[in-house]
């Protein structure tokens, strides 16, 4: 059976890494900023400022990266879900997890397969089932929709042999799938991504200028001499 750290890359550990840094200092962000605003506190509102700007840059960083490693970003995600189908049906509960998430990308974006639904060909059940089977999640049949992960019966004669052309499954593979739905939707993301940026930019902004204001009003309460 395939090994959970076959079922990873460098590149999306060091993503989830980011992410959950970037969750954990925005909680943290959060608290500081309320608390410096509510209390007037210079030290923790150019903390919140530091922290809103390490955020930005770090998802810009981010963006950057995916961008210039996007070719070897869809290899690795090639390799992963290749080892994925193959193996599938596995009866380890990390990598049912795993199928599961696929099953539900497979059903969402009506693929099958990364490249094609040939790619089902090497998985180890179906080969077993001479081909007589195939994954529920690729079917465009009706009678299919109720059925979320697993393999379905395909309608042969006892003891024959078929192959993914007679299965009645999605022809899009899932790699062209997602980069049509990355393009099709690239204005929201954009917009979102956008929008985020903006309002940090003004809690930037905010910060600075509510700690010029405490800075004012200290001066302005020292006794002249």
């Amino acid at each position: 059976l395939l090994a959970p750290t076959e079922m990873s890359s460098p590149s999306l550990k060091t993503g989830a890494y980011i992410l959950i840094g970037v969750g954990a200092l925005t909680m943290l962000m959060g608290f500081l900023g309320c608390l410096g605003a509510v209390n007037e506190i210079r030290c923790l509102l150019g903390l919140y400022f530091t922290c809103l700007m390490i955020i930005l840059i770090t998802q810009v960083a981010a963006g950057l990266v995916i961008y210039f490693q996007k070719d070897k970003l869809k290899e690795e995600l090639s390799r992963i879900v290749g080892n994925l189908i193959e193996n599938y049906n596995s009866p380890n509960d990390d990598e049912r997890n795993l199928e599961d998430a696929w099953d539900y990308v497979q059903r969402q974006i009506a693929c099958c397969g990364w490249i094609g639904a040939k790619d089902w060909e090497k998985n180890e059940f179906i080969i077993n089932q001479s081909m007589t089977v195939y994954p529920c999640s690729c079917s465009n049949s009706s009678k299919d929709f109720q059925v979320d992960s697993g393999f379905c019966n395909l309608d042969v004669p006892l003891n024959s042999t078929a192959t993914y052309a007679d299965w009645p499954v999605h022809e899009q593979g899932c790699m062209d799938g997602v980069e049509k739905w990355l393009k099709d939707n690239l204005g929201v993301i954009l917009g979102v991504c956008t929008g985020v940026a903006v309002i940090e930019l003004l809690g930037m902004i905010l910060s600075i200028s509510l700690c010029k204001n405490i800075h004012s009003e200290d001066y302005t309460k020292v006794p002249k001499s």
